[in-house]
């Protein structure tokens, strides 16, 4: 296991930039997951670490190296990818071998290491089987026993879920879970299924344009987001956006209707602001903001209502069952509290939640 440290990285492709002067700390032992929608530069920053891309400036050290200009197969990492990439013609036993046999380690050692990795992975009694006779499910297992008998310092996956269906997802997830909790090793892991993220990540990093926008623990970007574009990327369904003027007594003005918000005591009374509800933390209220029901989706634990103010779709998500109809009135308030408040210039969050 090994820290990875990053300083200054910078990718460019021609006059192009897409990755723009990255600093990221890495722990010893940590999950860490990229997060971010397609092109934000997140599998490039991997694959840079993986050293599958050049690095156009700043530094990449793994443990006490730094390996800017090492080759992969000596960066002591070990990379699980989208598609699989196992060997058609080899059984699993093989094609979780390979890479041992490559660097010619004695026969009974490759053996034990792919027995223990089959046994952590439940693949034992599929070491004859070539990969056209396993699921998708299955062959992601080998790629990760691929990965895991390599005993390498940092484990990279990437998107290695989005293959696979609904269900099967949610359950690799808490498989790669599990098996970091049990090896311990430092884990790096793309995905832009912030979904994946929250539940799987010690930290999470959010990317947008080659930018890092924010770090930290899965539930402080939910509960304190830094800006409106983690505000709104974090969580699903995500956060509603209204706009608000900020009135005396620490209260926003919200199409008419008045929240306090704690958030807006420092700030000058008909200051614009951004404001930001979760759509669980909108209640049914006679003196709320009066909207039209679009859609409704019970999901069975919950209730998800679409709802229109004006050209705005709002999102609200009652734990109760509702029997709302569409186009049928309803009013929705924030509960109390619960308001984030960003600049609508520069987007960033204004003090805390209230």
């Amino acid at each position: 296991m090994a820290q990875v440290t990053i300083r200054g990285l910078k990718k460019s492709y021609g006059a192009t930039q897409v990755i723009h002067g990255v600093d990221l700390d890495i722990e010893d032992g940590q999950f860490v997951v990229l997060v971010g929608p397609s092109g934000c530069g997140k599998s490039t920053l991997l694959r840079m670490i993986a050293g599958l891309e050049g690095i156009s400036d700043g530094t990449i050290r793994i443990g006490d190296r730094v390996v800017n200009s090492l080759p992969p197969s000596e960066r002591d990492i070990a990379m699980v990818f989208q598609n699989y990439a196992l060997y058609p013609h080899k059984n699993v036993a093989s094609n979780m071998a390979f890479s041992l046999k490559m660097r010619r380690m004695p026969k009974a050692e490759i053996r034990d290491r792919v027995q223990k990795a089959a046994e952590i992975l439940g693949l034992t009694e599929y070491l004859d089987r070539y990969p056209r006779a396993l699921s998708g499910g299955q062959r992601q297992r080998v790629a990760m026993g691929r990965a895991i008998v390599r005993d390498p310092q940092v484990f990279l996956f990437d998107e290695p879920l989005s293959n696979l269906d609904a269900k099967l997802r949610v359950q690799m997830r808490a498989e790669i879970r599990e098996l970091h909790q049990r090896l311990g090793t430092t884990t790096v892991y793309v995905t832009h299924d912030q979904i994946e993220a929250m539940t799987m990540a010690d930290k999470i990093v959010v990317l947008q344009g080659g930018v890092i926008e924010q770090i930290g623990a899965p539930l402080e970007l939910y509960d304190t987001p830094a800006n409106l574009f983690v505000a709104g990327f974090i969580g699903s369904p995500s956060m509603n956006f209204f706009d608000g003027i900020v009135r005396g007594d620490g209260k926003v003005e919200i199409g008419g209707m008045q929240v306090a918000v704690a958030a807006a005591r420092e700030l000058s009374e008909g200051q614009p602001v951004k404001c930001g509800v979760r759509p669980e933390e909108l209640e049914l209220a006679a003196d709320g903001l009066a909207m039209s029901v679009a859609v409704v989706e019970p999901t069975g634990s919950e209730t998800h209502v679409i709802a229109r103010l004006g050209e705005r779709e709002v999102v609200a998500v009652f734990r109760e069952r509702q029997a709302f109809q569409p186009n049928e009135t309803i009013h929705l308030r924030p509960f109390e509290g619960s308001v984030h408040l960003f600049d609508p210039g520069t987007g960033a969050r204004i003090q805390g939640v209230s």
